[in-house]
């Protein structure tokens, strides 16, 4: 019996190497078959397993799997398909939001129509069985270059792993499921790639262009916008087109309006400049509220003192 017991743990040691050589992210080449059955035989002759050769093997594990994580965080991410019907909107550009939390990664999608009814992560033969968890769509308004606007289903889809294929199944209109591949690549952290460093600018007030986009277009942003800098933390005054906008939802914190007449005016602050930042208002134009999104930049090149009038 111990000689079995023996074999056994040798075997597991081995099964677990070949996983972390071929896992792929984080893991570095992958052995062929050949070379990992070499590997076991190896070990079942020359090594003799003891706690402390399993231990090394799992904390190896889980050193591979940090390695392949990313930080908490949100990032702008690529998303590849394997078909030309399948994509998202041309809008934005062949990319999504990917929102890293807690470890869990999941990539939010804007598709080109409302013609995908429902995604589901895995194949099409288990989509379509009783009980299957399916994504639901959200509506996404999208802005074209052109300035057009359209409004397009969106999908929140739970992503396994950075740059590997992965199996993602749809069903449209016609009610028929399908299975397809898709990919997410090269995480960029918002805000992370050419913005302005605020620390190194002279406490003060100043001026700064802004461009916005979301919503239906109706409403806008005052531009230029005045900034307030004090030690490197920057608070803009955003003041709307309308009367309408009751609160603003900033990194998940909620703003009042500073103003109880005219248009509406908020103090928010600015995490960067020349990047883009999201920010959520809430109007109240419409028969019920609504929680609006939008992308706002400000640009580091349009910066004036308001102090000094230069």
């Amino acid at each position: 019996m111990k000689a079995k017991t023996l074999m056994n743990k040798i075997i597991i040691v081995g099964g677990l190497s070949a996983c972390l050589l071929l896992g792929g992210c984080g893991a570095g080449q992958a052995a062929n078959a050949t070379s990992a059955e070499s590997t076991v035989a190896a070990q079942e002759s020359t090594v003799t397993p003891t706690e402390s050769t399993e231990t090394a093997e799992t904390v190896s594990t889980e050193t591979a799997q940090d390695k392949a994580q990313l930080p908490d965080g949100v990032y702008t991410a690529e998303f590849s398909t394997d078909s030309s019907m399948f994509h998202v909107s041309e809008a934005c550009d062949g990319k999504g939001t990917l929102t890293v939390k807690d470890g869990v990664m999941t990539i939010h999608i804007s598709l080109g129509s409302k013609k995908i009814l429902n995604l589901y992560p895995g194949l099409a033969e288990d989509a379509a069985k009783d009980g299957a968890v399916l994504l639901e769509p959200t509506t996404d308004t999208v802005t074209y270059s052109d300035g057009m606007t359209e409004e397009v289903y969106g999908f929140d889809v739970p992503v396994p792993v950075i740059g590997e294929e992965f199996d993602l199944a749809l069903i449209g209109t016609k009610g028929k499921w399908y299975d397809h591949k898709v990919k997410v690549s090269d995480p960029v952290a918002e805000g992370a790639a050419d913005t302005f460093d605020l620390s190194a600018v002279e406490d003060g007030s100043y001026t700064i262009e802004l461009t916005m986009e979301g919503g239906s277009g109706r409403a806008s942003i005052q531009s230029p916008a005045q900034l307030a800098i004090a030690d490197g933390a920057a608070t803009a005054i955003l003041e709307w087109s309308s009367p309408n906008y009751d609160y603003m939802l900033v990194n998940g914190e909620k703003y009042l309006p500073v103003n109880t007449e005219g248009n509406s005016v908020f103090e928010v602050p600015v995490e960067a400049l020349d990047a883009p930042l999201t920010m959520i208002g809430d109007t109240v134009a419409m028969s019920t509220p609504h929680e609006v999104e939008y992308t706002v930049t400000f640009h580091s090149e349009t910066l004036e003192s308001a102090e000094s009038g230069k």
